[in-house]
């Protein structure tokens, strides 16, 4: 439909998750009326990212080097493992400022439907910590919906002839958020993880 250099942005933007044919024209619209410089700074950005990120090589966390920020970090507590999902859940994780151990990234969830089972995981990885880490505590941080909640539970039938403690966070209601609208899985959960109530 358009010139070649430019429907081939399209179509490259348009590969791009989240991104449909309107989106990445207009993207690539935005691109064609930005000063060359700004255009030749993305472009750089994009191949110093994929030429210098690299997965890390004990937690698959995206990194710059052999090891990421965190198993690199000497002040996190080497015997306490969260396992996630994807490397963006550490990063939500951290906003917290309350966990202060280090991290496994499975880079994705059980889920037959797509082809997904355990050889597509970190998961034969994760295992292969416990015992030479010294690992105390696992925390299965995995999404709270089907393949999450499986994928937590396949986990941890595997951890547990292991001999390590095995935690899944409480779950429950969002602060100000009202009863009335709550689903009946996250308020049975919610009541599940009640704790005293310190007066």
């Amino acid at each position: 439909m358009y010139t070649g250099p430019l429907q081939g942005l399209i179509d490259e933007l348009g590969r791009l998750p989240g991104i449909g044919p309107k989106s990445a024209q207009r993207i690539a619209f935005h691109l064609l009326k930005i000063a060359p410089e700004d255009a030749q700074r993305l472009a750089a950005a994009i191949v110093t990212m994929t030429e210098r990120t690299t997965l890390c090589s004990r937690c698959f966390n995206v990194a710059e080097g052999d090891l990421c920020q965190f198993c690199n970090d000497p002040t996190r507590d080497p015997g306490v493992l969260c396992v996630v999902e994807d490397p963006r859940d550490i990063v939500a994780l951290e906003k917290t400022r309350e966990f202060r151990g280090r991290y496994h990234v499975l880079h994705g969830a059980l889920s037959p439907l797509d082809g997904i089972g355990p050889e597509q995981l970190r998961v034969r990885e994760l295992l292969d910590r416990v015992v030479p880490e010294a690992l105390s505590e696992i925390i299965l941080c995995t999404n709270p919906n089907l393949e999450g909640e499986a994928t937590a539970l396949y986990i941890a039938r595997l951890l547990r002839p292991l001999g390590v403690s095995i935690t899944r966070p409480a779950s429950g209601l969002p602060m100000g958020s009202d009863l009335e609208y709550a689903d009946e899985l996250t308020l049975a959960r919610a009541l599940e993880g009640r704790r005293p109530v310190d007066a």
